[in-house]
């Protein structure tokens, strides 16, 4: 299979369009900085940053509004609730990034480029931007907030929190591009997790005493895969969500596997707080019964697409002619096939601070570490 044309990458970019709405309900303000790395799950500008005059049809985002959906992220909302300041990406050279930095860019894998060429996968994009790589423009940005002895440093990271991922959902959407099958990508999830394992502790290195960890979203939810995957066998789907249950089945493996880690790695670093963020139960709940959690239009079907059963066609994806946007964004799960609307990023935002759906809640963290 062959790179995808500067037109497909730009549709992907066009998808990352705005609006807004209510925060999270704000807690004690105890970080003096968040750091966050990952995808478009988490990107902030960084992509449209990094390939500014590269790709046709770039849009134009005000800051700090480059993000793929309707408005804010889970990162925005974490970042609101503890009194930091949104993250600023850090493509943008000369910020200051004393209260933290976003290094997430779309379409990141946790895994580097030379694995995919290794393997012969090329529906990768050729973007550089793996784990690997924002941990490297992390070390970039420490250079400029850490002027004074390393000791102090580290003290500065003890009191930040650290976002790391969501990471893994691109690793494994390339494979499928790539044609490989359920079980020859199930065979990445070990690779994958190890990559994630180790950035953890290289933040730990550094001073990091607070780290959330997501996990995977359901692949098989998601407008694309459901348009690029159809199948005609009816046991394919999940009856209860109307989910495919191959692709999801790779994101509980996923989630299954870096659990497993995260506590074998909690139990090797006892002084720190490795918090698992679940991304894929509260959409599955949001498939199953949309309307208990406000969603109308249901959790399939994108609100800005071009049409088709889950209104998701690539030759008109949300920002090319031909797609249109709904009137009621927030009564979607999905905004644009691929990415999710400000509504679920803000209910699952609060998710994680207060339970249940982050082990332990950041909020229960944030507490036991204000009473030692």
């Amino acid at each position: 299979m062959g790179r995808p044309s500067s037109a497909v990458v730009a549709v992907l970019v066009l998808c990352c369009l705005l609006s807004g709405a209510a925060s999270a309900e704000p807690l004690p303000q105890y970080y003096n900085a968040i750091f966050s790395f990952g995808d478009s799950f988490s990107d902030t500008g960084n992509f449209v940053i990094i390939n500014s005059g590269k790709l046709p049809n770039m849009p134009k985002f005000p800051p700090p509004y480059a993000r793929c959906s309707n408005g804010r992220l889970v990162i925005d909302f974490l970042a609101e609730a503890f009194g930091v300041p949104l993250l600023p990406p850090s493509a943008n050279k000369g910020t200051n990034f004393s209260q933290g930095a976003n290094f997430a860019v779309m379409g990141a894998t946790a895994l580097d480029l030379k694995y995919f060429r290794d393997n012969n996968v090329w529906s990768i994009p050729p973007f550089n931007t793996s784990l690997g790589v924002q941990l490297g423009w992390f070390d970039e940005v420490k250079q400029t907030i850490c002027t004074t002895t390393p000791a102090e440093c580290r003290a500065f990271f003890s009191k930040s929190l650290f976002v790391f991922g969501e990471f893994g959902g691109n690793d494994y959407s390339f494979a499928w591009k790539a044609d490989w099958s359920l079980e020859k990508v199930k065979t990445m999830v070990p690779a994958v997790v190890a990559a994630l394992v180790r950035g953890v502790e290289r933040l730990l290195r550094e001073g990091a005493r607070h780290v959330v960890v997501p996990g995977n979203l359901p692949a098989g939810c998601i407008p694309i895969t459901l348009t690029m995957y159809p199948s005609e066998d009816r046991s394919d789907y999940d009856p209860r969500t109307g989910c495919l249950k191959k692709y999801n089945s790779v994101a509980l493996y996923h989630n299954a596997v870096l659990r497993v880690a995260l506590d074998r790695l909690q139990r090797s670093h006892p002084e720190a707080r490795i918090v698992y963020a679940d991304y894929y139960t509260p959409y599955i709940q949001f498939a199953r019964t949309p309307h208990l959690y406000g969603y109308k239009r249901g959790a399939l079907r994108a609100c800005c697409g071009g049409g088709g059963p889950y209104n998701y066609n690539m030759s008109a994806s949300c920002g090319l002619p031909g797609a249109t946007t709904c009137d009621d964004p927030d009564a979607h799960v999905s905004w644009d096939g691929i990415h999710l609307t400000e509504a679920p990023y803000r209910f699952i935002a609060n998710t994680w601070l207060k339970g249940p759906y982050a082990h332990p809640p950041l909020a229960t963290v944030v507490l036991q570490d204000m009473v030692d």
